[in-house]
C-alpha cells in the first residue's frame, strides 16, 4: 500500500479527516498515565509492552484488555470506568496540541472540509479541541458515541461516516493518523492515509501511504499551502 511522498503530496483530497489523540492532541501521555493510575487503583501492574498494545484502542476495549492482561476479567467494567475518570481529570487539567497541529489545521480548514474521527468519547474530543482553539475549524466530529451504532477503530465506521458527512467519496478523503489501529480503520474505509509521529515498529506502518515525523514537517506544510491552486477533481 505504500506510496512515495511525491505521489501523496502531489494529490489533492476533497476532505481531510484527523484522528485526535496523539495526532492533534498530545493526549496519549494522558491515556498512559490514566491506565497506570487505574491499574494502581486496583493493586495491579501493567504487563510489559502494554502501552503499545493499548495505543489507539477505544477506552472500553482498553479496559477489557487491562482486565484480561491482569488476569482479572471480573474487573473489566471497573477498570474501564476508572480509566475514563482518570483520563478526563488529566486531559481537563493540561490539554496540549501536537507540534504543528494548530498551524496545519488552520491552513487546511481554509481550503477543505475537515472532520475528526476519534475513538474517544465525543465530549472529550469536543472539549479538547475547544480548549485548544481548534474546534471551529472542524465541520464534523465523529466518535463511537455519535450515534448510528458506530463501531470504534479498527473498524472502518468512523472514517466512513466522516467522509460521508464531508460530502466526499472515501477514496477522495485523506486520513491523518498516528496509530496502527487508526491506519487500519481508515484504510478499511477506503481513505488514503498519512501517518504522523514516531513510526511504529514492524511492517504495519506500510499500510499508510506515507509516514512523516510530525504535522509540522516542511513538506507537509508546503503541500497544505499549495492546495488552494490544486484541482480537487483530479483522480490520484
Amino acid at each position: 500500500m505504500s506510496t512515495t511522498a511525491h505521489d501523496l503530496l502531489d494529490w489533492s483530497p476533497e476532505a481531510v479527516v484527523f484522528d485526535c489523540d496523539g495526532t492533534l492532541m498530545d493526549s496519549e501521555r494522558h491515556w498512559r498515565e490514566a491506565r497506570n493510575r487505574a491499574f494502581r487503583e486496583y493493586g495491579l501492574q501493567p504487563p510489559p509492552g502494554f502501552a503499545e498494545q493499548a495505543t489507539g484502542l477505544h477506552y472500553e476495549d482498553c479496559g477489557r484488555l487491562m482486565a484480561r492482561s491482569a488476569h482479572k476479567p471480573e474487573l473489566a467494567e471497573d477498570l474501564t470506568a476508572a480509566l475514563l475518570d482518570h483520563f478526563l481529570a488529566l486531559v481537563t487539567d493540561a490539554p496540549v496540541t501536537m507540534p504543528g497541529a494548530a498551524r496545519l489545521v488552520r491552513l487546511l480548514s481554509a481550503r477543505l472540509p475537515l472532520a475528526v474521527a476519534s475513538n474517544c468519547p465525543r465530549v472529550v474530543v469536543e472539549g479538547s479541541l475547544e480548549r485548544a482553539g481548534l474546534r471551529s475549524h472542524f465541520r464534523h466530529i465523529v466518535a463511537p458515541d455519535t450515534g448510528d451504532r458506530l463501531r470504534p477503530k479498527p473498524h472502518p465506521d468512523l472514517y466512513a461516516m466522516a467522509a460521508r458527512l464531508c460530502g466526499v467519496r472515501p477514496h477522495r478523503a485523506l486520513a491523518i493518523e498516528d496509530s496502527l489501529t487508526g491506519v487500519e480503520a481508515a484504510r478499511r474505509a477506503g481513505l488514503r492515509v498519512l501517518g504522523v509521529g514516531r513510526r511504529p515498529p514492524g511492517d504495519g506502518a506500510d499500510r499508510a501511504d506515507l509516514w512523516l515525523p510530525a504535522l509540522d514537517a516542511p513538506e507537509l506544510l508546503a503541500w497544505a499551502n499549495s492546495l488552494d491552486t490544486a484541482d480537487p477533481a483530479s483522480e490520484p
